[in-house]
């Protein structure tokens, strides 16, 4: 069960990643660009699926406090 969940996580982090960084290259963005590509990575390294979701999630919100 948890192998699935953490291959449907990884996917809808991916998307939000994917989506980040199309964004931060249009508005040339280093925070958003930065954000996508780590979005990207960061599930192929952790292998606990709560630990995923808490970094991902990190990840997902930093641009929004964040601003350079």
């Amino acid at each position: 069960m948890q192998g699935e969940s953490q291959i449907i996580w990884g996917m809808v982090f991916g998307a939000i990643g994917f989506g980040y960084f199309v964004y931060g290259k249009k508005q040339k963005a280093v925070v958003p660009l930065f954000v996508g590509i780590a979005l990207f990575i960061v599930p192929y390294f952790l292998s606990n699926l709560y630990i995923l979701v808490i970094v991902c999630t990190a990840l997902v919100v930093l641009p929004y406090f964040l601003r350079i």
